[in-house]
């Protein structure tokens, strides 16, 4: 994971257009080259298909489209869901929460990321004490019970990443936004040319 992610940020700031949809797709299809075992194909191929929701620009439609369309895509090439100590528990419940974050309480789309970052934490805490049903851990069958499940806690830290990242970059006037972690940087006066959002989103893709 580690390489892959570090590949895809030398294929990014590669890429001519750093548009988000482009850095998205890029990244995925790099994921899938350079990560072995069924990392590549959940997280890269998963990107891949996601990133079309986004190819017009980023909007909250956009992001919970973005969201779901990842999850689904996660669930069908892993055939997991909930309860089957993957990281579809720590994925799940966090784009639930986005999704009503924005959409029934009318929240910005980082207050919402910091709300699914939280269900993201509670769905890792879950695998904890049930037995895995998918994946490697599925191998060890009752041992597998007491261990954090390792897709569940990537999906978090790529999620604490994503909040991150917005607070370094995005102009946020509301100090709810910065909940998730006080020492974090402060966002900056805001992302205004296409050099910024390929130093956010390569930024992204590195610090994890």
């Amino acid at each position: 994971m580690a390489r892959g992610w570090a590949k895809a940020a030398e294929e990014a700031r590669a890429l001519e257009d750093p548009a988000a949809a482009a850095v998205v797709k890029q990244t995925g299809k790099t994921l899938m080259s350079e990560v072995g075992g069924a990392s590549g194909p959940l997280y890269g191929g998963s990107l891949v298909f996601a990133s079309a929701e986004i190819e017009d620009g980023m909007t909250e439609e956009s992001v919970v489209a973005f969201a779901e369309t990842y999850l689904e895509k996660v669930k069908e090439r892993g055939d997991a869901e909930v309860g089957d100590q993957t990281m579809v528990d720590a994925l799940t419940p966090a784009v639930h929460v986005l999704k009503k974050s924005i959409e029934t309480d009318g929240l910005s789309p980082i207050e919402a990321l910091a709300k699914a970052v939280d269900a993201a934490e509670r769905g890792v805490a879950f695998t904890v004490p049930i037995r895995a049903a998918k994946g490697r851990a599925s191998y060890l069958g009752w041992r597998s019970v007491g261990h954090q499940d390792p897709g569940a806690t990537s999906t978090l830290f790529i999620l604490e990443t994503l909040v991150e990242t917005a607070q370094r970059y995005i102009n946020a006037d509301d100090s709810t936004v910065m909940s998730v972690d006080a020492a974090s940087p402060t966002a900056s006066d805001g992302v205004d040319t296409e050099e910024e959002w390929l130093g956010l989103l390569s930024s992204l893709i590195v610090q994890r």
